[in-house]
């Protein structure tokens, strides 16, 4: 197995889970007949979108910072912070969908395990560079 198997089943999660929230995309383009490359319609149909489209969003800070954590303070962190951030975003569109009022726990869930992982990861680069 490699050397950060908790690193790489997290990343292989996350890329899981934003492939999965395409899917109400495209259920409600064809339930609402909301044809591409139109992003707006049905308010059911916005939300699935919307929720899609933040985390694709958020993935972009989450792929190159996992691995970051992950070198910087070993592969049972970059798990952790995988499973905290694949939760949140779960959370997040699973509420989103239903409505919009219902994300607000799951995005801060994702959100502050990103904000933590890049906090400890400048710190443990600067105290290193200033050592």
């Amino acid at each position: 197995m490699q050397m950060y198997p908790l690193t790489l089943i997290g990343t292989l999660a996350a890329l899981a889970v934003f492939v999965w929230a395409s899917i109400p995309v495209g259920q409600a383009r064809g339930k609402f007949g909301v044809k591409a490359p139109a992003v707006t319609g049905h308010p059911e149909f916005e939300r699935a979108f919307r929720a899609h489209q933040n985390t694709m969003e958020q993935i972009v800070l989450f792929l190159p910072l996992v691995w970051i954590v992950a070198t910087l303070f070993g592969d049972l962190w970059g798990g952790i912070y995988s499973l905290v951030w694949v939760v949140g975003r779960i959370a997040f569109v699973i509420g989103y969908i239903r409505d919009a009022e219902k994300r607000a726990a799951g995005f801060l869930i994702s959100s502050l395990a990103s904000l933590a992982a890049l906090v400890g990861a400048i710190v443990a680069v600067v105290i290193d560079l200033v050592r």
